[in-house]
C-alpha cells in the first residue's frame, strides 16, 4: 500500500485541553488481566508499549465505577479505591513517560451483570427496566435513588481520573451496557421521565455528562462512545434516521461532550441509505465536534458475527486507503484501532514507515503471545 494519502493521519490534533501528536487512537478492549480489580505493573507496561509505538491517544479498557452493580466480569480494573487508583496512576505515569496521552473508559455494565461476579457477588444487575434485551429479564429496575447514585459515581470517577493525571475521560455509552440500555427503547420500558421519548431516554446520559462536566471543569475533555448495535442485538438501532440521530446527538453535545466515539463493527459501511457517510461521518456532520471512527480498521474481517472470525480464526492485515480517503475528506477527525493494535503495538509506526507487510495478523496464536 502506498502511504501518499496518510499525511493527515500523522498530523497533530487539538481540542479543548487535549493535544495529540497524531490522529490515531487505541480503542478500548477488555483484557481481564487485573486481579482483585487492580491494574498491575503488567497493565502499565502493556499501555506503555502502545505509547512507545506512537499511538496518539490510548483509551483504556473499560474500568468500572464505584456503584455496587457496575462490574460484570472478573479481573477487570476498577476506577475507585486507593489501590486501584494507585495502579491507574502508575499506568498514566508510564504512558506519559513514553510520550503518550491516555483516557480511561468509565463503565457500568447494567443488566449484563450476573449475580456471582465480584466485588460483591450477591448483587444483581441493575438496568432501566430490569431487561437484558427485549423480553429477557435480568436483574432489577433502577429507582430514582439508584440513578442518582450511578450519576454521582460517574462524576467521582471522572474527578479521580483527572486528579491522578489522565488526559481525558471516555463514557462508555455503547454496546448494550447501562448508559446504552437507557438510550435503547428495547431495554428502556420506563414510564417516568427517563423513558418513552428519545429525549427522555437520553436524560440519564445527559445527567451523567453534566455531572462529569461539573466535576472536572470546562477544559477537561469528555469523550462519549455510542453505538447503534448492541451485543444483545447486532442489528439494533438507536436512531432509524439522520433526523433521529440529530435529536440524540444534539442533546449529548449540549450537555458537554467534547469528542464523540462512534462505534461500528465495520467502519466502511454507510449508516443510512442515500449517503456513503458512516456513523462517525454523520456524527461529525450533525455536531461539528471532533469524532473518532472505529470498526475493523486495518483488518480484512469483522471481529464477531456472521461471516467473521472468533478468537480461533484469523483476520489478516489489510490496506487502509479507504479509511484515509474518508479522513482526508474530513468525515471524521481521529481513527481508533482495536485488534490490529492489540497484536502489534508497532502498528502505527509500521503504517507511517510503509511497512504494512510486517504487521502481525490477528489470530489466537498472536493473542496467546499478547504483550
Amino acid at each position: 500500500m502506498s502511504n501518499s494519502n496518510s499525511a493527515k493521519l500523522f498530523q497533530s490534533f487539538s481540542t479543548g485541553g487535549l493535544t495529540l501528536k497524531n490522529r490515531t487512537v487505541m480503542a478500548p478492549m477488555t483484557r481481564t488481566f487485573s486481579p482483585n480489580n487492580v491494574p498491575s505493573n503488567d497493565v502499565a507496561q502493556y499501555y506503555r508499549r502502545r505509547a512507545e509505538g506512537n499511538v496518539g491517544l490510548i483509551i483504556t479498557e473499560g474500568t468500572f465505577i464505584s456503584h455496587k452493580a457496575a462490574n460484570g466480569y472478573e479481573n477487570v480494573p476498577a476506577i475507585f479505591g486507593e489501590e486501584a487508583l494507585a495502579g491507574w496512576k502508575h499506568v498514566v505515569d508510564e504512558v506519559h513517560a513514553a510520550g503518550g496521552k491516555i483516557a480511561p473508559q468509565l463503565w457500568h455494565v447494567g443488566s449484563v451483570r450476573k449475580e456471582g461476579v465480584g466485588p460483591d457477588k450477591s448483587v444483581p444487575g441493575y438496568s432501566p427496566s430490569g431487561l437484558y434485551k427485549p423480553g429477557a429479564p435480568n436483574g432489577v429496575a433502577m429507582s430514582q435513588s439508584d440513578i442518582d447514585e450511578v450519576v454521582a459515581s460517574f462524576a467521582q470517577a471522572a474527578a479521580d481520573s483527572k486528579a491522578i493525571g489522565f488526559d481525558a475521560i471516555e463514557i462508555h455509552g455503547a454496546h448494550g451496557y447501562l448508559v446504552d440500555q437507557f438510550l435503547w427503547e428495547g431495554t428502556n420500558q420506563r414510564t417516568d421521565e427517563y423513558g418513552g421519548s428519545l429525549e427522555n431516554r437520553a436524560r440519564f446520559a445527559v445527567e451523567i455528562i453534566a455531572a462529569i462536566r461539573a466535576a472536572v471543569g470546562e477544559d477537561f475533555p469528555i469523550i462519549f462512545r455510542f453505538s447503534q448495535w448492541k451485543q444483545q442485538d447486532y442489528n439494533a438501532k438507536l436512531c432509524q434516521t439522520p433526523a433521529e440521530l440529530e435529536r440524540l446527538l444534539t442533546l449529548l453535545s449540549d450537555a458537554g461532550v467534547d469528542v464523540f466515539h462512534a462505534s461500528t463493527r465495520r467502519f466502511w459501511l454507510p449508516e443510512f441509505e442515500g449517503s456513503d457517510l458512516n456513523l462517525a461521518g454523520w456524527t461529525k456532520k450533525i455536531t461539528n465536534k471532533p469524532v473518532i471512527t472505529v470498526g475493523s480498521v486495518g483488518l480484512d474481517s469483522d471481529f464477531t458475527g456472521e461471516g467473521s472470525v472468533d478468537l480461533g480464526g484469523t483476520s489478516n492485515p489489510t490496506g487502509i486507503e479507504g479509511l484515509l480517503t474518508r479522513l482526508n475528506n474530513d468525515e471524521f477527525d481521529l481513527v481508533a484501532i482495536g485488534r490490529a493494535l492489540l497484536v502489534d503495538p508497532q502498528w502505527v509506526n509500521k503504517i507511517e514507515q510503509n511497512k504494512e507487510d510486517e504487521i502481525a495478523p490477528f489470530n489466537k496464536a498472536a493473542l496467546m503471545k499478547l504483550s
